[in-house]
């Protein structure tokens, strides 16, 4: 049976590089395995989820290159959920309990002073049936927990191997808020038995709700998908990612020019066997992952290694690629396929190529520290039409007359004709800077 897997965001702000990894990774899966891929949407909580944040998910996994097979939002399925709580409730598995919050903060605080461990004791299911009414009449409402069964819960993971997590060592989990509305854990396992998703790949900090979610899906006589719990990736510092970090965000990454085969590469590499290197699309890197062969040790995201592999990208796109967007930075179409010859070498970004039209087109102002020679260079400027090997007949002529050669010959002409002391190959970049700008700015003039 082709797999069907899912990435799950609550739309509460913007994805970061945290979220990228298992979505990618779920993506990546379902393309390896031709299965599908399920965006669903956990908007249950209303007060924090926005359209503006859903609709940025969208976006930001468009700009990966995810494109998911199916698209839904739990805020339109609260009728399962209704059907499922309420089977649960008639098996017995789901109880009323009336504690608020500071009754068991003080219970968890006398637990842990007395050395026990700091679960919840069950004294709900102790109540008795006046007890129950007396609470409500003073206007109490209860909340909902799920009850465990004691004992191991076992299941095989695709990432880290046999697993086992002592369901008695656990609270018994809320489902359901006094108010009625759903925690993550019930609508997260209606809709995975009712999409039928059979392997649910996600970070390991859901590990110990694997438990809790396979005697639910057991409760409601669903089956159990195939479970893979992947390392989390930390700063480079070893900081959690949070949405807080603005600039690691996708859209962040995006804005300050990274490619999304880059970001792509680092957030799935990371951490892996396969050494992080660019990829030109998700085929490629779909056939470098494998589950089996993540570490099970934190991955480190150094933002700064983003920056040499997305020059690498750069520097290997055709001017094919990139001709839309050098039009947008306000490169000439007309010159694109030249100019791009000669810069991308030198670019991180592909919006560093607006500097290099810059010194192209100009105004730009020379510098020059010896005139006598710059004006002697311009005297042997050869006539137009001038192409790639203009450059070195050019500087054979200038040597000769002035008997300067190597960089006391070709820097202050670079210096000259850009105003720089470093950039792409002048052989590349002269004929498009064109005799009349290049002569005048070695006779001093900014042009």
């Amino acid at each position: 049976m082709a797999p069907v897997v899912r990435f799950a965001p609550s739309p509460t702000g913007f994805l970061h590089i945290g979220n990228a990894r298992p979505a990618l990774l779920n993506a990546l899966y379902a393309r390896r395995e031709r299965g599908r891929f399920v965006l669903r949407l956990d908007d249950t909580d209303t007060a924090r989820s926005t359209a503006e944040f859903a609709a940025a998910i969208d976006e930001d996994l468009g700009w990966l290159g995810i494109v998911p097979d199916l698209r839904v939002r739990q805020s339109d399925r609260i009728a399962l959920y209704d059907a499922a709580a309420e089977r649960l409730r008639r098996a017995g598995r789901l109880y009323p309990a009336y504690e608020t919050p500071d009754e068991l903060e003080r219970r968890r605080r006398r637990q842990l002073g007395r050395g026990q461990p700091p679960i919840y004791e069950r004294a709900a299911l102790r109540l008795t049936e006046a007890e129950r009414a007396a609470l409500e009449a003073e206007g109490r409402r209860p909340h909902w927990r799920f009850r465990l069964d004691p004992g191991p819960v076992t299941w095989t993971d695709l990432v880290r191997g046999e697993c086992h997590v002592d369901a008695g060592s656990l609270s018994d989990p809320v489902l359901v808020r006094e108010d009625g509305s759903y925690l993550y854990t019930l609508p997260s396992v209606v809709d995975d038995a009712e999409m039928s998703i059979t392997h649910v790949i996600r970070g390991e900090d859901h590990v110990t709700n694997t438990a809790v979610q396979i005697q639910i899906l057991s409760a409601l006589g669903a089956p159990v998908p195939v479970f893979a719990h992947h390392n989390l990736l930390t700063t480079a510092s070893g900081e959690g990612l949070s949405k807080r970090l603005g600039h690691l965000s996708l859209r962040g990454l995006r804005a300050a020019g990274f490619e999304p085969g880059a970001v792509a590469s680092l957030a799935v590499l990371t951490g892996s066997a396969e050494a992080v290197r660019p990829v030109a699309d998700l085929d490629e890197l779909a056939g470098l992952v494998d589950l089996a062969h993540v570490s099970r040790a934190p991955a480190k995201f150094d933002e700064h290694e983003l920056e040499p592999l997305n020059a690498r990208l750069v520097h290997a796109m055709d001017v094919a690629e990139v001709a839309p967007r050098l039009a947008a930075l306000g490169i000439d179409p007309a010159a694109a396929a030249p100019f791009w010859a000669a810069v991308r070498a030198n670019l991180v970004r592909v919006s560093d190529a607006a500097e290099w039209w810059r010194v192209v087109r100009g105004p730009v102002t020379p510098a020059i520290a010896d005139p006598a020679f710059a004006a002697q260079a311009a005297a042997l400027l050869p006539p137009e039409p001038w192409d790639g090997a203009t450059w070195k007949s050019w500087t054979e002529a200038v040597k000769a007359a002035s008997g300067l050669k190597g960089k006391a010959l070709f820097l202050p002409l670079r210096l000259a004709l850009t105003g720089l002391d470093h950039g792409p190959d002048l052989a590349g970049l002269l004929p498009l800077i064109g005799r009349a700008r290049a002569e005048a700015r070695l006779r001093g003039e900014a042009a």
